[in-house]
């Protein structure tokens, strides 16, 4: 079949279109024809060095994606022919974590696109228990850009970030993937959203989908924005994946008691702690990353139910992944790049 794989680690050099052994389907799984997915930070991550993620080389790229089911058991609750998107998480199911639901911190888990064999392939193999039925009202770009970057989205506002109608939240660097989403689900939350980038056009395409300031970093700083913005209160939330620049920027804006949960920290990850401010003020600082199947099942029904679309900026060809993996590591995108999976 055909996928693209690296074989190696470094540039674009070490990723390649062409043939990969078909997946075999066992007992409990399912087979699945896959149409699109989307790019994520981690297949740049896995491209260049995959340091301290255990993998073989060489190894299919893709963490997510959207399918139609091509085998499966006749009890799995699929049929031939279902539209399908993947919990790219599999579990063990029988340690602490996953017997209480918290699969996403399984002790042995598996990503699809790190630990084994990705989704930018003709074909891929999951646990039954991690495909779920697409919205039907979304593009197949549109649905392969859930599971990830929106599910990420979703855990660090409403399970870490415990996000309520009328607060408000900071969002760090709008136009990345996560940013973008927190974006999307945080308005339809009814929650107040302020916004920052370095570059102005984001902010003005975030500022139409709602956001209610955008603060442009090279111009206007962020702690005196935030305050005049808030009447000197502060966010209740912080939302961001940058990391060490904006690290006293964003523990400086919230309130007294307020929530900081990063899932990233593509500048640098080792920020002052700041103790003084954090145990002073009572602040709490969470990590985040993905969610668990319980999750993606409520994020799937909360925009079923809002009718979210992805924001898709741009759309590539499996033989043109060179030039999406570059327009991410420059962070020019508004929302996902994704790939066509059948072209």
């Amino acid at each position: 079949m055909r996928a693209i794989y690296i074989d190696g680690h470094g540039g674009n050099e070490v990723v390649h279109v062409g043939e990969r052994p078909n997946p075999q389907r066992h007992p409990g799984e399912v087979l699945i024809r896959m149409q699109a997915s989307t790019l994520n930070q981690v297949d740049l991550y896995m491209r260049n060095s995959g340091a301290g993620i255990t993998h073989q080389l060489p190894q299919t790229m893709g963490i997510e994606g959207f399918g139609h089911v091509a085998e499966c058991d006749a009890e799995s609750g699929f049929n031939v022919g279902d539209a399908v998107v993947i919990h790219p998480s599999i579990s063990c199911g029988q340690c602490e974590f996953c017997l209480r639901g918290d699969d996403v911190l399984c002790t042995r888990v598996s990503f699809v696109g790190e630990h084994r064999d990705g989704a930018w392939s003709d074909y891929l193999v999951v646990p039954a228990r991690n495909v779920l039925h697409a919205p039907s009202y979304l593009t197949d770009f549109e649905a392969a850009a859930l599971a990830v970057t929106h599910l990420t989205a979703w855990r660090m506002l409403v399970t870490q970030g415990q996000l309520k109608a009328g607060q408000t939240v900071l969002i760090f660097g709008i136009g990345g993937g996560v940013s973008v989403a927190a974006l999307q689900l945080a308005k339809a939350m009814g929650v107040r959203v302020i916004v920052t980038s370095r570059h102005a056009h984001k902010l003005a395409r975030a500022k139409d989908m709602g956001a209610e300031l955008g603060i442009h970093t090279p111009h206007e700083e962020v702690v005196k924005s935030v305050m005049a913005f808030t009447h000197k209160r502060g966010v209740d939330l912080v939302i961001e994946n940058v990391g060490e620049a904006v690290w006293g920027d964003a523990m400086k804006s919230l309130v007294r008691g307020g929530r900081l949960v990063t899932c990233g920290a593509t500048s640098g990850d080792q920020p002052p702690a700041d103790l003084r401010r954090i145990f002073i003020r009572q602040l709490q600082i969470l990590g985040s990353t993905l969610g668990n199947l319980q999750e993606f099942k409520d994020l799937l029904a909360f925009c079923e139910h809002h009718h979210i679309r992805p924001v898709i900026d741009r759309v590539y060809t499996m033989h043109q992944v060179h030039d999406a993996l570059d327009v991410m590591s420059r962070a020019e995108q508004f929302g996902k790049l994704a790939l066509d999976l059948q072209h």
